[in-house]
């Protein structure tokens, strides 16, 4: 038996979830350090992936946080997640892009992006104060 017709039904799979809906990831850089996130399926999500690439300065917000403000507004539907991980991407309002570098728990609301897939050394990565942050398919 061809080994071929066993595969098949995986590699039409990839790049699906569980509910069918595709599934995009994200290379993101900084420095020589790079990062995949997986974003969620919403339009605000989407909205991202249509602006990708780009490379923006973000500024550095209450020791857990990296920040950017685009010019034009994304769609949003924000809510408050109660608890921030290491390593979420959120939409603030509806034009500032949140990178998460640290976990605790919140009352403000956000619109999910996704989150990076293995936070570990994020921190580190992004240092303290501005840094450059090259965002991109991957």
């Amino acid at each position: 038996m061809n080994p071929f017709v066993f595969l098949l039904p995986l590699l039409m799979l990839k790049g699906l979830n569980a509910d069918h809906q595709t599934i995009t990831t994200m290379k993101i850089t900084i420095g020589n350090t790079v990062f995949t996130a997986t974003l969620v399926d919403n339009p605000t999500a989407a909205e991202l992936k249509k602006r990708l690439p780009f490379t923006i300065t973000m500024t550095e917000l209450n020791g857990n946080e990296k920040y950017y403000s685009f010019r034009e507004s994304f769609p949003a539907r924000a809510s408050n997640p109660r608890m921030i991980e290491n390593g979420d991407l959120m939409l603030y309002g509806d034009d500032t892009l949140v990178l998460f570098y640290k976990s605790f728990s919140t009352s403000y609301s956000y619109t999910r992006l996704g989150r990076i897939d293995n936070p570990k050394g994020l921190a580190e990565a992004l240092g303290r104060g501005e840094v450059v942050v090259k965002f991109e398919i991957h």
